[in-house]
């Protein structure tokens, strides 16, 4: 088996988030899951300032439900604050505009990485951006 770090990590994360549908979605991660890594990826969407607490909430249970991570504090705090970071990179493009799109989690050992996936406006005037946190368990 192959050793990975933050970099592999990051990127199989990225790729989970942008997935364009459940099939897609299954398919990475088998794909991943060959590998060793472990992913999840969940939906979002919402106005921006009120949808933050749902997307790290989101985060945290598909990771937990996917078995990325186990049932405890540091590891659903390792995915709650890469996520944080993540959205705080995008803060500055989507205060007061409304946000959709997807979570991607990856984990390897002990690396996590969490990426976000933003269409971000209003009705079809969208911009789009990714943000990306890791943290270490």
């Amino acid at each position: 088996m192959e050793l990975y770090g933050s970099k592999e990590v990051a990127r199989a994360a990225i790729l989970m988030c942008l997935t364009k549908d459940r099939d897609e979605e299954r398919f990475m991660k088998e794909q991943f899951h060959r590998d060793g890594i472990a992913t999840a990826a969940v939906d979002f969407g919402g106005e921006f300032i009120t949808s933050v607490t749902k997307i790290v909430e989101r985060a945290v249970v598909a990771a937990k439900r996917e078995g990325v991570i186990r049932d405890t504090h540091s590891e659903e705090g390792a995915v709650a604050g890469a996520t944080r970071e993540a959205i705080s990179q995008l803060v500055n493009k989507a205060i007061g505009l409304n946000v959709g799109g997807k979570v991607g989690i990856a984990r390897y050992d002990d690396h996590i990485s969490v990426a976000l996936f933003f269409g971000i406006g209003m009705l079809h005037l969208n911009d789009v951006a990714i943000g990306l946190g890791h943290r270490v368990v």
